[in-house]
């Protein structure tokens, strides 16, 4: 039988353990990470990461590497890091234009929901719907009787964009038609509706402001569930139309697989940083709404999102094949 005090030299080392293997877990991060975007730089991406990796530096030290990977709508940035290891150190920039090309390019090869973890939900913003300022429309309401009497155009970014399905969700809702042009990009749709070749586009607040500003185009309304903070003056188009919504938004996600404890601490600091004024001034001069989610909250959100684009794709009836 064993005595006490061999029990006690037997427990000894054991409790003496725990700690040991504890402190030999290695502080994170203990290197740069590499932060994918889907978006040329420049972009409204290319901003807020570089805005992010500047705030995480200062609180940890290391450096985050904004890597620029554009094309196919995002798709090819989501590639790149499904192949890196999922170990914290390789992060994407989840945007509302990938979620959009995943409904409806076909045969992509990852699942958005069950391929990346969520980390947070970092800022969304409107659409503006803006016309030509020679089409007597002054307002939602007008455009809508205008659209029910006189054959309109609107321009997107390109087929399956967010901007074309933000018309789409327009005419579906408000019972009108108008004639789809899709672009290579919004700055041409833009473009072409100061020049009079389409009637209208919608545009993100970053695109346009300049452009509102300067009286080039009219902007009507927003896309937005409420009123814009730089177009305080400019109704919410769903003010007008009950149920129409659609915006744009960026987030942080980590690959599958990523350690808990590292998408706990990633979560809880980019939130923090979004909720600081030097970080959230830059983006709200852009027509920026901060969030700064929770990992649970960012769930939620990209659960929702998923169906409503789903919807609209499937109404649409895109087809890129």
């Amino acid at each position: 039988m064993l005595t006490v005090k061999l029990l006690a030299a037997i427990a000894i080392p054991v409790v003496l353990a725990v700690p040991a293997a504890h402190a030999a877990q290695p502080a994170y991060p203990e290197k740069p990470i590499r932060l994918v975007i889907g978006s040329a730089p420049g972009s409204g991406a290319d901003i807020i990461s570089r805005a992010l990796a500047d705030r995480l530096y200062g609180a940890w030290g290391q450096r985050v590497v904004v890597d620029s990977r554009p094309g196919v709508a995002g798709i090819l940035s989501a590639d790149l890091v499904l192949r890196s290891a999922p170990d914290g150190y390789t992060w994407m920039m989840l945007s509302s234009q990938l979620t959009v090309a995943t409904a409806v390019y076909p045969n992509v090869k990852f699942n958005l929901d069950k391929d990346f973890a969520s980390i947070s939900l970092i800022a969304t913003v409107p659409f503006v719907l803006v016309v030509n300022p020679e089409l007597p429309a002054k307002s939602i309401r007008e455009l809508i009787e205008l659209a029910k009497k006189t054959p309109l155009r609107y321009g997107s970014a390109g087929t399956g964009a967010a901007e074309h399905l933000s018309g789409v969700l327009f005419t579906r809702l408000t019972g009108t038609e108008m004639l789809h042009v899709p672009y290579k990009g919004i700055a041409q749709a833009l473009s072409d509706t100061i020049a009079k070749e389409v009637h209208l586009t919608f545009a993100v607040v970053p695109s346009v402001l300049a452009m509102v500003q300067a009286g080039r185009v009219r902007a009507l309304g927003v896309s937005g569930p409420k009123r814009a903070p730089l177009f305080p003056d400019l109704p919410s188009i769903s003010e007008v139309v009950p149920g129409y919504q659609m915006f744009g938004w960026a987030s942080v996600v980590a690959p599958k697989g990523t350690p808990e404890a590292v998408l706990a601490k990633a979560s809880a600091e980019v939130a923090k940083a979004v909720k600081e004024p030097q970080f959230g001034d830059q983006l709200k001069s852009l027509g920026y709404d901060l969030v700064g989610s929770t990992r649970a909250e960012f769930d939620t959100f990209r659960r929702e999102q998923r169906k409503q684009i789903s919807e609209i794709v499937k109404v649409s009836g895109v087809d890129v094949k």
